[in-house]
């Protein structure tokens, strides 16, 4: 999917030269994690810096000795006090409780995503308490690796678009659909070297 985005979106007259020049870009390799560890882990990162989430997920992780990651039905079990003693603040454990209830009662099912829309899986990620449209989209871009999303309201695209298209204040989401529209159909390989026009001063 990658080759094809990248070789598409390097002759794009406004993000073609930042991409001829940065290269073929490494990913991620998120898309091997499991639906449910994939948003469990983003529900524990939420507003804490990377090494205090990581501390957090691996003392969460550890609650369950034998395994590399719980199931559903393992946090579903769990008492809260447990989670809370892994350093989960209470809302972040109800949060887990209910991706877990989600996942056991076929509320997310993974097995139907190939036939899904990016809307639709977006709809039932968001059903999750804690689980807003941001965390949705960054899912279908980088566990379910879905070719063409978009996430408007996350800062550093409004950034790197507003600095692409020099922009005087960041666009607003009908904005930002307008100018990506060239890249329709690769815009989740778009978004991923527009982050990285962040780094270049």
């Amino acid at each position: 999917m990658h080759t094809a985005s990248i070789k598409y979106l390097s002759k794009d007259k406004h993000l073609g030269a930042f991409i001829r020049s940065y290269g073929p870009m490494k990913f991620r390799r998120e898309h091997s994690l499991g639906a449910f560890q994939s948003l469990a882990e983003s529900i524990i990162f939420q507003q804490l810096s990377g090494k205090a989430a990581s501390t957090i997920l691996g003392r969460f992780v550890a609650l369950w000795p034998k395994q590399k990651f719980p199931t559903p039905e393992q946090v579903l079990k769990i008492k809260v006090e447990k989670l809370r003693s892994a350093g989960l603040s209470g809302q972040k454990a109800s949060y887990l409780k209910d991706l877990a209830v989600k996942f056991t009662d076929g509320t997310i099912n993974p097995t139907l995503f190939h036939s899904m829309t990016d809307e639709e899986i977006t709809e039932h990620v968001v059903a999750v308490k804690g689980i807003g449209e941001w965390t949705a989209q960054m899912f279908l871009m980088f566990t379910l690796s879905r070719p063409d999303v978009l996430p408007t309201g996350d800062l550093g695209i409004q950034k790197a678009m507003q600095k692409l298209f020099a922009l005087r204040t960041k666009p607003s989401p009908e904005k930002m659909q307008k100018l990506a529209k060239p890249w329709s159909g690769h815009r989740t390989v778009a978004c991923f070297y527009l982050w990285r026009t962040l780094d270049k001063k």
